[in-house]
């Protein structure tokens, strides 16, 4: 994992570039949503976990990017969000002080489920030099999955430790830990296990590589993709797959309509 300074431009506060950058995803969230206790109840130890990540992260030089939702305050910012977590009385206080952001992290305020939707996310990371994202926060089942599959159509490599991220119910976290395993091809170990500054094996190409792939479409074999297996294969979605309740899930959904995604 490389790491060095910019320094000679953005009046000599430039990102650092490394190939590694870490996501906390709505940590700084006030939780008074309905079931927010409920999610809350799991996110205490994830974020006791996500603190002590967050500081080995720091320590090997990897940027930190706090990626937050808005929570429909359109007029508001990150700083505005920080001090109603910390200020008002709110549920999720506690989280919120084990997770305040530094002087050096960077944030991104999103403003629906995935990270990259309609925010400059793609652009910071493209500039830091990230090719591996490690993915930690809430809730694991919908805001860190979405971002998750945004990220990975992005041909980011994925390290999601599976004891940094939590949702409202056990159930659906370790659905969405299995689903981005297995269709993510990522590292779901615990945190405590996961060698920060490792280089996954090889799972995609790197940007400048796949832009060559889909500038010279003929260079690959018909029907295989650019990470080496089949592209997705999906089947026409007629009403007798919607009675015989092939949408349960986001995560399901995968499995119902035979995207051919490789072992």
């Amino acid at each position: 994992m490389s790491v060095k300074k910019n320094s000679h431009d953005l009046h000599g506060s430039a990102p650092e570039k490394s190939d590694t950058a870490i996501l906390l995803i709505d940590v700084i969230n006030d939780m008074e949503f309905p079931r927010g206790k409920a999610l809350l109840r799991f996110a205490t130890k994830a974020a006791e976990r996500i603190a002590k990540l967050k500081k080995r992260a720091r320590q090997a030089g990897i940027p930190v990017v706090y990626v937050n939702d808005n929570f429909g305050r359109w007029k508001s910012d990150f700083r505005r969000i920080v001090d109603h977590c910390l200020q008002d009385e709110i549920a999720g206080k506690s989280v919120a002080k084990l997770l305040l952001p530094s002087e050096e992290d960077y944030f991104v305020l999103k403003p629906k489920h995935s990270g990259f939707f309609s925010t400059s996310l793609d652009i910071l990371l493209n500039y830091l030099g990230a090719s591996k994202l490690i993915l930690c926060g809430f809730a694991g089942d919908i805001c860190v999955l979405y971002t998750a599959n945004d990220a990975y159509m992005r041909d980011y490599d994925l390290v999601i430790p599976r004891d940094c991220i939590a949702s409202e119910t056990k159930v659906g976290n370790d659905l969405a830990l299995q689903h981005m395993k297995r269709f993510l091809r990522a590292d779901v170990r615990n945190s405590a296990a996961s060698d920060l500054r490792q280089k996954l094996p090889g799972i995609r190409k790197n940007r400048s590589a796949a832009k060559a792939d889909a500038l010279h479409p003929n260079r690959r074999d018909e029907g295989v993709s650019r990470r080496g297996r089949m592209h997705s294969v999906h089947r026409p979605i007629d009403a007798r797959m919607l009675s015989q309740g092939f949408f349960k899930s986001g995560v399901e959904i995968h499995h119902r309509i035979g995207l051919v995604l490789g072992p």
